[in-house]
């Protein structure tokens, strides 16, 4: 049977999006996304990342990635992957005296790509008797050319004769998601590719490369869409406490005013009746706010939920709170909706804002509800919440 490594290059510099590696997607490292999926791979038996930045070595281990460092003569902008690949499996020979049949070269810059994409890349490789692989996606544009004279010429096409799509020869695009290549040909040729090549399709739905910010922007929708399609999947495995903001949560952040200078704000029934539910299976629930109108006690005393108001450190009260009651951190799952909040969603395992969020506290958060603050919103998550505990283990 084969023994396969796979290696993800992550370099701490960037010139096009600085520390790109990093940077939150959809609430999470763009690295966490690749690093999942192939610790869920079938196919791959060790995931190493190659990096000389401390950062992205922790956010690694964080995700149950192991770390080889980078000499920083091969870390720099003109470094190929190559070299990262070459330098990670020099140093296992060397330590450990490992040397994997198959080497799979995966990049942060695909977080679409899915476990089933690592695994097929391999098999097309294995069925075919191939020495390399590659991740493609169906292609169907025609390119052009700009000659040194002026006049524009067809790169795969002749531009004298216009064929329907239909007609046109299927031609691939290399996705930058997943290679494979059996190791032995990979150390002799010290490229990715050689020998007989083998393709594995990928969906355009699911390709994307992340090298300008624009491509950020476009990754991030069609991650919100994939995620909602499997939102469940995004909160904690055992959720154990829900904590929640209280204005732009509870009420849509607007503010009634009497006369005599007391304040009144609208909040949704439903919501209430969400939390109510959420009571009935015994599951911790507790309000977090700032402000120290006394609405807000009134309306968690009338739906029989804990609340601490009137703080200037929502964090502190919260990890006094669940340090108390001995729950994880990585067990809770917060609801806000502005910056003040973004500390709170930072700690704990599952961060959700309502959908008419700050767009600063979107970025960092896990799920962006449908649903906006005082509408509904806590509803939304508290039937989440219940559909998750209820959900039966297979």
């Amino acid at each position: 049977m084969n023994s396969t490594l796979a290696i993800i290059p992550a370099r701490g510099g960037s010139k096009g999006i600085p520390r790109k590696n990093l940077s939150l997607l959809a609430g999470k490292p763009l690295i966490g996304y690749i690093i999942e999926q192939a610790l869920q791979s079938k196919s791959v038996d060790r995931l190493i990342v190659s990096t000389d930045d401390r950062e992205i070595a922790q956010v690694a281990q964080q995700y149950s990635a192991e770390v080889v460092w980078r000499p920083a003569e091969i870390s720099g902008d003109t470094a190929s992957s190559e070299l990262a690949l070459l330098h990670t499996l020099e140093y296992l020979q060397q330590k450990e005296s490992y040397n994997p049949d198959l080497l799979v070269f995966l990049q942060c810059t695909s977080p679409l790509t899915l476990a089933e994409d690592i695994d097929g890349s391999v098999h097309v490789l294995m069925e075919q008797h191939a020495d390399t692989a590659l991740s493609v996606t169906p292609f169907h544009y025609f390119l052009w050319q700009a000659k040194a004279h002026g006049d524009a010429i067809g790169i795969n096409h002749d531009k004298c004769v216009r064929l329907l799509r239909q007609q046109r020869e299927t031609q691939y695009l290399e996705t930058g998601a997943v290679y494979v290549m059996r190791t032995p040909g990979f150390l002799q040729a010290k490229h990715r590719f050689f020998g007989k090549t083998a393709l594995y399709i990928i969906p355009p739905e699911r390709v994307i490369e992340i090298d300008e910010p624009v491509d950020f922007e476009i990754a991030e929708v069609l991650m919100r869409k994939h995620q909602q399609k499997n939102v469940l999947k995004l909160l904690p495995e055992n959720p154990i406490a829900l904590v929640l903001d209280f204005d732009g949560v509870f009420t849509d952040n607007s503010v009634l005013i009497h006369e005599d200078g007391q304040e009144a704000a609208y909040c949704s029934r439903s919501d209430g009746w969400g939390l109510s539910e959420l009571q009935a299976h015994a599951f911790p629930i507790l309000v977090i706010s700032t402000e120290k109108n006394p609405v807000v006690v009134a309306r968690c005393k009338k739906l029989n939920i804990e609340c601490i108001h009137g703080i200037e450190n929502k964090l502190e009260a919260l990890m006094n709170w669940s340090h108390e009651r001995s729950i994880n951190l990585k067990q809770i799952i917060y609801l806000g909706n502005d910056v003040n909040d973004s500390a709170c969603l930072e700690a704990v395992g599952c961060a959700v804002v309502v959908a008419d969020a700050h767009v600063y506290v979107k970025k960092i958060a896990r799920i962006i509800l449908n649903a906006k603050g005082g509408n509904g919103a806590i509803r939304e998550l508290c039937d989440l919440i219940l559909k998750k505990i209820k959900k039966p283990k297979l």
